[in-house]
């Protein structure tokens, strides 16, 4: 329970990485979700990549809408800036943070519920606009605060715990992102850790708006025969595209020499290496990853891994051309640079 406090002494002999910080101190309050919940597995892949990637927990904002899914930025983190939005308002919220202050990484939090009904149009504009954001989805294709009923999500035919069917066609997050102009797309399991740890690495370093869809089972209302995203299902059609390793700057750079292996320049100078699964896969084609996604729906299969990314990914300021400077450092005299100025922009305009 999150009345519960968390032990604040650590073992004197936890590792710590290269900014001085255990893993323990990623962590945030005691979950209060249901024992074997998706979303669990999830905070504690964001836990292990920013971890491993050294990065400072007061440098990251986490914002959330409601839901399952938006509980969860309170356990993880808990030294960073933290903001729980309105229903689907969470996109919104973040671009506005990310315009006054530039410099810290923005991770979005939220849910098929909270992405894919009430929130769709903010999910479209924080895609097209490129806001420099890890935009996580945890989809579970219910609505577990209201007792399980189908999400936007859920696929046809797909049964609830009580029997319905679903008749209505499913809204894919991953594929709309593609055609929205997202740089950086991506589909995992919360079961599959070795594979969602590097994706969230991945998407922290992308240089624009970075979306992951998570297929994440909720025990309570959606785990059972004949659900599309229980445990045993996922497991059984998860085709993966790609897996992921990281080349560091100081290391050594080597050419692959095998087709099956696929270097991608990052915008921070390190280099992603992707070990193609599928033969032929190539991430960097936008309309090819659309067409292996729908291929593999088709057959009846979840596409995950790495399913596109834009190595020359603009970041939002660069498209607005706004200051180097963090908007909220700016002085008055900055932001209000008087008459005269203000004059001159109105003639640009007539």
């Amino acid at each position: 329970m999150t009345y519960l406090a968390k032990p604040k002494l650590h073992h004197p002999s936890l590792t710590k990485n290269a900014v001085g910080y255990t893993r323990r101190d990623y962590e945030g309050k005691v979950s209060t979700l249901c024992a074997g919940c998706g979303h669990d597995a999830i905070s504690a892949a964001i836990v292990q990549a920013c971890w491993q990637l050294d990065i400072e927990p007061h440098r990251v904002a986490k914002l959330s809408g409601i839901g399952c899914s938006s509980k969860t930025p309170d356990y993880f983190l808990g030294a960073s800036h933290g903001f729980n939005t309105v229903h689907g308002r969470m996109p919104s919220v973040l671009t506005g943070a990310y315009l006054a202050n530039r410099e810290l990484l923005y991770l979005g939090v939220s849910g098929d519920g909270d992405s894919a009904s009430i929130g769709l149009g903010q999910f479209a504009h924080a895609m097209r606009r490129g806001v420099r954001m890890v935009y996580l989805v945890e989809n579970n294709g219910v609505y577990g605060l209201t007792k399980g009923q189908f999400s936007a999500t859920a696929d046809k035919g797909s049964v609830a715990k009580k029997g319905a069917t679903n008749n209505d066609a499913a809204i894919d997050l991953a594929a709309l992102a593609l055609q929205l102009g997202a740089t950086f797309v991506a589909r995992s399991f919360s079961g599959d850790k070795a594979q969602l740890v590097p994706l969230i690495e991945a998407a922290i370093r992308h240089g624009g708006a970075a979306f992951i869809d998570v297929v994440s089972p909720c025990v309570a209302f959606n785990n059972h025969a004949g659900s599309t995203r229980s445990y045993d299902h996922v497991r059984a059609h998860n085709e993966a595209l790609n897996r992921i390793d990281f080349i560091a700057l100081a290391d050594e750079q080597v050419v692959p020499d095998s087709p099956d292996v696929i270097d991608v320049p990052q915008a921070d100078g390190t280099t992603l290496r992707l070990r193609r699964t599928t033969p032929g896969y190539d991430p960097t084609d936008r309309l090819g990853a659309m067409s292996a996604m729908q291929l593999r729906a088709a057959a009846g299969e979840i596409a995950t891994g790495l399913l596109y990314l834009d190595p020359q990914a603009r970041d939002w300021h660069a498209a607005q051309r706004t200051t180097a400077s963090p908007l909220n450092t700016l002085g008055e005299e900055d932001l209000c640079p008087g008459s005269e100025a203000l004059e001159k922009i109105n003639a640009g305009l007539r």
